[in-house]
């Protein structure tokens, strides 16, 4: 792969429907599909790995009966799979759908997914495990603010954009630079393109924090109760989990668990916690995005009626 390759947006042929973890935006999705003849393509991270299925609540089996789904199952749990390949696969996957005269929905709430379909992604060149090594070390040294400052002096645009505590973005961004020699916001110029809401077909699904949280503490109690604890057990006895999908929400935690390290209690109480700060962001983030629409539901909407809405705010769907 190039490493000066840029996978051009995708904003005008799909639809992408986004929200914070346990928002439903699952269902929702589904609803819009059947109604639309779409097929789904998940905008997840950690679903594109095998075997990890109740952390990430992939689509039940009777769910991809109704409608198919796209670009989960993707990877064994201790490769990497990085964001070009994942969009390597959703460009190919998007022209076989349009191929059957079907439209392509993502849905999901992976934000820097999301943001390489709406606005292009540059792929820089591959990950330098020595130099991200080496990073570490600095980090722990000198901590996240002088990591900042170091991305300051070769790349001030990307620094301006990067907060101190986005340790990853910011290594990317010392990455890129290292090996190219040049920064990271000469090439993904791109990622400042927004586009106003009216003109696509981009929605986000907004709860109020009360209903949001119990959802969230009803979703991780469901997921321990169905057995999240066994399927991470069987993960590390096949293999283990590379570095991406141990640091998934719920897995972590239950991979210190197992490790004797915390009490299934304690375990829960932190998934929950770390989740509703999942969502926290994911909001906040979506809240940059001028692309997006935001649709408020009630705790108590069923999922035809939120679809509905979305189509009725929309001219592509008659009636």
């Amino acid at each position: 792969m190039s490493s000066d390759r840029l996978f051009p947006s995708l904003i005008d042929r799909c639809w992408f429907l986004a929200g914070p973890t346990a928002s439903g935006k699952s269902e929702v999705a589904i609803e819009l599909a059947e109604r639309l003849g779409g097929e789904l393509l998940s905008l997840d991270s950690i679903a594109v790995y095998r075997g990890m299925d109740i952390g990430t609540a992939k689509p039940t089996a009777a769910q991809q009966e109704r409608v198919p789904h796209h670009l989960i199952d993707l990877a064994a749990p201790d490769e990497e799979f990085s964001a070009a390949a994942y969009l390597e696969a959703a460009h190919r996957v998007t022209a076989e759908i349009e191929s059957r005269g079907a439209t392509p929905i993502f849905v999901g709430g992976t934000p820097l997914y999301m943001k390489g379909l709406l606005r292009g992604f540059f792929v820089g060149p591959p990950a330098d495990w020595e130099f991200r090594r080496a990073v570490e070390e600095d980090l722990r040294a000198h901590g996240a603010e002088a990591l900042h400052a170091r991305l300051r002096q070769v790349d001030p645009l990307s620094a301006h954009r990067l907060p101190p505590a986005d340790v990853r973005r910011i290594t990317r961004a010392l990455e890129v630079n290292y090996l190219t020699g040049r920064p990271l916001s000469h090439y993904q110029v791109q990622f400042e393109q927004d586009r106003a809401a009216e003109s696509c077909h981009v929605f986000a699904l907004r709860l109020d924090r009360p209903t949001l949280q119990g959802r969230i503490e009803a979703r991780v109690e469901a997921m321990f109760a169905a057995g999240l604890v066994d399927e991470v057990r069987q993960l590390e006895a096949a293999g283990g989990l590379g570095r991406t999908a141990a640091q998934a929400v719920g897995y972590r935690e239950v991979l210190e668990h197992l490790a004797g390290r915390a009490t299934l209690a304690e375990t829960v109480a932190a998934v929950k916690l770390h989740t509703r700060q999942l969502a926290k962001r994911q909001e906040t983030w979506l809240r940059s995005l001028s692309e997006v629409r935001f649709i408020d539901i009630a705790a108590d909407e069923p999922a035809q009626s939120i679809a509905e809405r979305i189509l009725a705010r929309t001219s592509a769907f008659p009636g």
